[in-house]
């Protein structure tokens, strides 16, 4: 029985958020990235399909993307 109190108190601990600061410069980043990936999707981009088949390659497809539509979505970005 008190296996499973602590256990419970230690999911509790768990479910606890703090709280981090981030930079304008990673917002901007993080932007950039969901919507180069986006756009990628809406037009049927091979490299957001490769992306998406090959999980194991999935961060080389990723990179590839935000080279060639991070500068078309850094300004939409900002916003």
């Amino acid at each position: 029985m008190f296996f499973i109190d602590d256990y419970l108190e230690n999911i509790q601990e768990i479910k606890k958020r703090s709280v981090t600061a981030i930079s304008r410069q990673t917002k901007i980043s993080r932007a950039t990235g969901v919507m180069a990936t986006t756009v990628a999707r809406k037009k049927n981009d091979p490299l957001y399909t490769r992306m998406m088949f090959h999980k194991k390659k999935w961060k080389e497809y990723k990179e590839k993307l935000l080279k060639k539509y991070s500068a078309r979505v850094r300004s939409q970005a900002r916003r």
